[in-house]
């Protein structure tokens, strides 16, 4: 089970991807070492364009991380390979899809999916994403996904799989089409959707 969640956002200096790559990637083993980070994903958006998307049973979990080493290590290491301080946005898991007991499952690629609630629809929106869960349910190519309330008020979807294929099939599938067919009712803002590549990953053993 888990409730809360971090989306960070982190923009590398000119020339610094592959370092920031391999450091991502070398926090791996400390998100292991964390009990309550239930699952870890770090991220390229495009060029320069990195994150970690991470999920915890509770705000005490969220908590531990923050304090943790992968934050200090960030903390410490910020100057050298980012243009500006890193962006962190709590958020809340409405609902969610977790592989059990799978966690060398491939995942390569993923998909962000935000947008604004229509006003007074917050509800609404909540209500579709958590009916959504079933959904996903039956993708077999979708290994985790995640529907999110972001700090901001924006809602979302996170969510990632074993390759291109996979994210296509999710694409086409009837969780979008559902969401294009309730937008005008439920929607605030035309979706920003993002395309990742998930380069290293914890999922839950």
């Amino acid at each position: 089970m888990v409730t809360k969640g971090l989306l960070v956002r982190l923009e590398a200096r000119d020339g610094k991807d592959a370092d920031v790559e391999e450091f991502l990637s070398s926090a791996q083993p400390l998100a292991e070492g964390e009990p309550a980070t239930t699952a870890w994903f770090a991220v390229r958006f495009g060029r320069g364009e990195y994150g970690i998307v991470d999920v915890f049973p509770d705000d005490a979990g969220r908590a531990a991380h923050l304090a943790g080493p992968i934050a200090k290590a960030l903390g410490e290491r910020a100057d050298e390979l980012f243009s500006q301080p890193p962006s962190i946005q709590p958020l809340d898991v409405l609902a969610h899809k977790l592989p059990s007991g799978d966690p060398a499952a491939t995942v390569t690629k993923g998909l962000l999916l935000t947008f604004k609630a229509k006003s007074g629809k917050d509800a609404d929106v909540s209500e579709f994403l958590q009916g959504a869960r079933s959904i996903v349910d039956d993708e077999p190519e979708t290994t985790a996904w995640f529907a999110i309330h972001l700090d901001d008020g924006s809602y979302g979807i996170f969510d990632v799989f074993p390759d291109n294929g996979g994210r296509f099939r999710h694409l086409t599938g009837q969780v979008p089409r559902e969401l294009l067919k309730h937008g005008l009712e439920l929607l605030g803002s035309f979706p920003d959707t993002d395309m990742l590549n998930v380069f290293s990953h914890k999922l839950p053993k």
